[in-house]
């Protein structure tokens, strides 16, 4: 559950802090152009070559019921890696804290018209799980699936799925 009190650190185009905070919802949280903040994601994989996956709970402001990686926002004082573990953990029951990311994938969004401006960095994570591991966040989570890049794929070309295109391109980025 996102608490209403959460800050976030404000970053410049070069993703350096600026030294400034701002609450993450509400009143006062909107970013102006050159202010960025940065969210994460955790594309984790198990060694059978499937991805976990979640749906967002149908309640949720933006995309409700999208299928999705789990994920959310950097807290202010918290590193990017740092949240990627914090997110993977709450939302999944997942434990990434002690490994090392097969790759990190990072892009830039800017729209100055919605003040929805961010780094995102995408974690490639391998650990196997079986379903008795995973414990979903059910105020975030309606649901979750163990699926294939095909079974992803199909997902986007039907209801859709977010971030696609940035999954699809982290994992073609890869070494």
């Amino acid at each position: 559950m996102s608490d209403l009190n959460e800050r976030i650190d404000i970053y410049d185009i070069n993703r350096e802090k600026t030294g400034r905070t701002r609450p993450r919802h509400g009143e006062g949280s909107k970013l102006v152009p050159g202010e960025f903040m940065i969210y994460v994601l955790a594309l984790l994989e198990n060694e059978r070559g499937g991805y976990l996956i979640t749906r967002r709970t149908l309640d949720k402001k933006w995309a409700p019921g999208q299928w999705e990686i789990p994920g959310g926002g950097v807290s202010a004082g918290e590193t990017s890696r740092d949240a990627v573990s914090r997110e993977a953990l709450e939302e999944t029951g997942i434990d990434v804290s002690g490994l090392e990311p097969v790759s990190v994938y990072t892009y830039i969004n800017e729209d100055a018209e919605s003040g929805d401006n961010y780094f995102c960095d995408i974690y490639h994570f391998r650990k196997d799980f079986a379903p008795e591991d995973v414990k979903v966040q059910e105020d975030e989570v309606l649901e979750w699936r163990d699926a294939t890049a095909s079974e992803i794929r199909d997902i986007q070309a039907g209801d859709g799925f977010l971030h696609y295109e940035r999954i699809r391109e982290a994992l073609e980025n890869e070494g």
